[in-house]
């Protein structure tokens, strides 16, 4: 990784996420934000991979062949929870990236899946009441305290989870320069 360490390039991440953000810096970038105040709800596709794909920087959650994006309510937080407990998800994320000198684009996606656990109900109360969970795609951060010790296994990486695969992001980077 000795390109990230002082690369002779600068990145701009085009999303708010604060895993992503995270885990760009963990890979030993320095970069700059700039968002695109767009409504994600009105870009619609039936698969996942091409729904993240026109999305460009979002990831889904596939839960039982449906795509669960963030929750738009209480309500729905508590019934995504619900489901995952004792049960298992598909996280499926896009990176795109373009060098903006040359206007080349790269861009992909991947996969990762989530085995839960049981959930106690005081547990996703917990969870419901912690607002965050209302900003995350299918409403369960993987990294939250409350979450991981009900995490079984994650087939895939935790970065692919939290939304910005490094080892996908990494290969595009190289692809693009």
């Amino acid at each position: 990784m000795g390109t990230a360490t002082n690369p002779s390039f600068k990145i701009i991440l085009g999303s708010s996420s604060m895993a992503r953000r995270q885990i760009l810096a963990e890979m030993g970038y320095k970069f700059a934000i700039m968002t695109a105040d767009i409504d994600e709800k009105s870009i619609r596709k039936d698969k996942p991979e091409e729904l993240v794909t026109a999305l460009a920087e979002a990831k889904v959650v596939v839960y039982e062949g449906t795509i669960r994006e963030k929750p738009s309510s209480k309500e729905e937080a508590r019934q995504f929870i619900k489901g995952y407990s004792g049960g298992h998800a598909a996280v499926v994320g896009s990176v795109l990236v373009t060098n903006l000198k040359t206007g080349v684009r790269k861009g992909g996606w991947d996969r990762a899946e989530v085995y839960f656990h049981d959930i106690p109900e005081e547990v996703i109360d917990s969870l419901v009441d912690d607002g965050i969970m209302h900003n995350v795609a299918g409403g369960l951060m993987l990294e939250h305290p409350l979450t991981l010790p009900f995490v079984d296994t994650v087939v895939g990486t935790a970065d692919s989870v939290m939304g910005l695969s490094k080892s996908l992001t990494e290969k595009l980077i190289q692809e693009v320069l």
